[in-house]
């Protein structure tokens, strides 16, 4: 079985490299020549554990293909997934030009029926207009040529994306015809067998499925972050409450930690733009509008500790920072909550000093010299007036205090993640900040 993937991101190189893995001959493509060209020479565009492993293996037995041209990849290709860019707008609508783009592009080079996948998060109404821009296409060539839509989102966790594919919790089908349930019902087989379940339905219901899940895991964060902020008002620890509440089998224990705010690809693109798909039919999702009110609110909560702590006067700090990606395992920096605090922190007057494991060379990027980088944990806190943990990377969660102590100007510690323990922090002679707990009191 032959198919092929548009879009090398972190969706698309994913998707395809997986697909390949279990035996399924993928081409890749995508527009950005160097990427390929890369990829082609074995470099990742990406950190995903596990993932440049498989490129490798799956290239040497030619099962992985790359190109730039979309018309080569379409020969003998049954299936075609659509797995490029949706960035939001200024109004948090999903940007479709891409999506639309590879919809013409298919139109003006398919030669057999083809099944057209949007594995791309779109809003509800996003498969009319591929099927609309594909028969124009086709129009314009006079040529009649059969060909069905579908939409399969994705729902990987970064950092654990390659696993999440090859062990799925549910596969998320929609579409409208027999024949496109057929190949989608060959294509996951090798998935099916080990009894990972496909759920088919409407096409309308599988794109506001995507949303709607990535929603909820969104609200559930919010929520758990607001109870922690009031936590602190009333001298309850958010820590036993999250215990409280996560035994409950109704609730469950993930999702509920509070921390600095969510932020990655997902997330903070997904809640807009389902808050405007809902406006567009005028009905307003309060809760949503809610959940990114306190999300935007959270990412700011351990810049006011640190504010307070100096006497609001920032002027002059050192601060030493652990972590910069959204979240371990990744290199992301979209809407990574680092990157306010970073702002926040040096539009106060006060100097940044950063390590994290992968994701500098992507900070850099973004923000160039507004930080100096550090070329371990340590070197980020030496000489520096305070420790700020961002993210929660396994090598932090046990770190040489005494080490730490000798390293900064003040014993101080804010943890945006709640990895440490209060009282073996302040038996460690430290004062300790965190989320959702009055440390003061203890």
């Amino acid at each position: 079985m032959k198919i092929a993937i548009v879009g090398t991101g972190y969706v698309g190189l994913v998707t395809g490299t997986c697909f390949s893995e279990v035996g399924i001959d993928v081409t890749c493509v995508d527009i950005d020549k160097k990427k390929i060209d890369d990829l082609n020479n074995g470099i990742i565009p990406i950190y995903e554990p596990g993932l440049d492993d498989m490129v490798t293996r799956n290239m040497e037995k030619e099962r992985l293909h790359f190109t730039t041209s979309i018309q080569k990849a379409l020969e003998e290709c049954e299936v075609i997934f659509i797995a490029v860019g949706t960035p939001p707008d200024e109004d948090g609508s999903a940007d479709l030009q891409y999506v639309i783009s590879v919809a013409r592009n298919i139109g003006k080079y398919m030669k057999d029926y083809l099944l057209v996948v949007t594995k791309s998060t779109v809003p509800v109404g996003t498969a009319p207009k591929v099927r609309a821009a594909i028969e124009e296409e086709l129009a314009a060539r006079g040529a009649k040529i059969e060909f069905d839509v579908a939409s399969n989102p994705e729902f990987l966790k970064e950092g654990a994306a390659v696993d999440d594919f090859l062990k799925p919790d549910r596969i998320v089908i929609g579409l409208e015809s027999k024949r496109a349930e057929e190949l989608m019902q060959r294509l996951y087989k090798p998935f099916t067998l080990n009894g990972h379940p496909v759920i088919f339905m409407d096409i309308t219901s599988a794109e506001l499925t995507k949303y709607a899940a990535n929603s909820m895991l969104a609200t559930k964060i919010s929520f758990m972050n607001d109870i922690a902020n009031l936590c602190e008002i009333v001298g309850a620890n958010v820590n036993m409450v999250r215990k409280g509440i996560g035994s409950d089998t109704r609730i469950g224990s993930k999702f509920i930690y509070p921390g600095v705010g969510y932020g990655g690809s997902c997330f903070p693109k997904d809640v807009k733009a389902l808050i405007k798909t809902a406006r567009d039919y005028e009905y307003p999702l309060r809760v949503l509008q809610a959940v990114e009110e306190v999300n935007d609110h959270q990412k700011m909560v351990m810049f006011h500790k640190i504010k307070k702590h100096f006497g609001n006067d920032l002027k002059g700090r050192t601060i030493g920072m652990w972590g910069l990606s959204f979240k371990p395992n990744t290199d992301d920096m979209r809407e990574a909550p680092a990157l306010v605090l970073i702002h926040e922190l040096v539009a106060a007057g006060a100097t940044v000093k950063a390590y994290d494991p992968v994701a500098i060379p992507e900070t850099q990027r973004i923000i160039g010299d507004k930080i100096t980088y550090a070329k371990d944990m340590y070197d980020a806190i030496d000489g520096a007036d305070c420790l700020l943990m961002v993210t929660e990377w396994p090598e932090f969660r046990f770190p040489d205090f005494t080490e730490v102590k000798k390293l900064l100007k003040n014993h101080v510690i804010f943890d945006g993640r709640n990895i440490y323990d209060v009282k073996e922090m302040k038996e460690q002679g430290f004062t300790y900040y965190c989320i959702g707990i009055n440390t003061s009191r203890i």
